[in-house]
């Protein structure tokens, strides 16, 4: 479905053809670096996208990642345009869930077109830089720059609900009473799955942001976005450089509760068989008493004294005393 097409003529937007070759004429026809059309769509079908990729001579490959999504963030350059994906993160906190989107944006000569699958909105962008023109005038590399910044900075978010979603883990690990029940487990590999869906969001965006912030240097210089913008996608850079550290720090840390999880439920275990076998031992005594005084023989001693039975009694009772306090006092009841 087709969001949004307009005209940006020095960071303003101004009325725009509805025609797409006619908008895009429009705004070269400014012949100014600032003008461009902006063309948002959501999950399009092949017919709707098919004529927006004829339109702006999109590369039947990019063509191709834009409809099927499921790509990793990338920056490609083709002959007429800059394809470049990235994959914003969603967290629900009711469900503690992560879930990613995906953007994709194209990139060219005087014009943008964005493609998104999932829920991840862009009107706030647009309706910033709208309130921004100065931004705005940079042309196609500023609605790059907001997009990229703006899926970054919501990662740092993400990044800090994960981190108090790892301390109640944490908490719940650690606590003596729910420590080693099954739920615990099951929740600490939800969690190291949600990272390992936020890992893959954040991880490979690292050489495309790269990329752009060395822009031109090394003579290798990227199509279609201003080099001034080089400290732009730096500040973009460092924010995600800050994601990735945040998200080993979780991947190492949720690993590290999880061994410490396993190792309690291994103790406790332990307990409950040292608890089993000495209750186990404590009844062997009386059952191997009344075995031998429960055989059916006819000349056996002491069955015929009168204080037999409270002294059989007697003796149990000494040696489970005996057995109960060995026990106590090796922690094993």
């Amino acid at each position: 479905m087709i969001v949004d097409c307009a005209v940006y003529r020095n960071g303003k937007r101004v009325p725009a053809e509805e025609d797409y070759s006619d908008a895009l004429a429009q705004a070269r026809a400014a012949g100014s670096d600032s003008s461009f059309v902006w063309i948002g769509l959501h999950q399009p079908t092949p017919e709707e996208f098919d004529l927006v990729a004829s339109e702006f001579g999109l590369h039947p490959l990019a063509v191709e990642d834009a409809l099927k999504a499921h790509q990793r963030p990338k920056l490609e350059v083709y002959d007429d345009s800059l394809f470049v994906v990235l994959k914003p993160v969603i967290y629900e906190p009711r469900s503690d869930e992560v879930s990613t989107g995906e953007i994709m944006i194209f990139l060219g000569d005087a014009f943008v077109v964005t493609v998104r699958h999932g829920d991840t909105p862009l009107h706030a962008v647009r309706d910033r830089l709208e309130r921004e023109p100065e931004t705005l005038e940079r042309g196609p590399t500023a609605v790059l720059y907001a997009i990229a910044d703006t899926v970054v900075d919501h990662y740092l978010e993400v990044g800090r609900e994960l981190h108090t979603d790892l301390e109640e883990v944490e908490a719940e690990v650690f606590s003596p009473s729910a420590g080693g029940t099954r739920n615990t487990a099951e929740r600490i590999y939800t969690f190291k799955r949600q990272v390992l869906e936020f890992r893959r969001a954040t991880g490979p965006l690292t050489a495309p942001m790269l990329r752009l912030a060395e822009n031109g240097r090394g003579g290798s210089r990227v199509p279609f976005v201003d080099d001034e913008a080089r400290p732009f996608f730096r500040d973009v850079g460092d924010h995600l450089m800050r994601v990735n550290e945040s998200v080993e720090g979780l991947d190492r840390l949720i690993s590290d509760i999880l061994s410490a999880h396993l190792a309690q439920m291994s103790v406790r275990q332990n307990d409950d068989m040292r608890k089993i076998s000495a209750w186990a031992a404590m009844a062997a005594v009386p059952t191997m008493i009344a075995g031998i005084y429960g055989m059916n023989f006819e000349h056996m001693p002491e069955l015929t004294w009168t204080w037999s039975y409270p002294t059989v009694i007697a003796v149990m009772a000494v040696l489970e005393y005996f057995l109960f306090r060995l026990f106590k006092n090796r922690d094993w009841l």
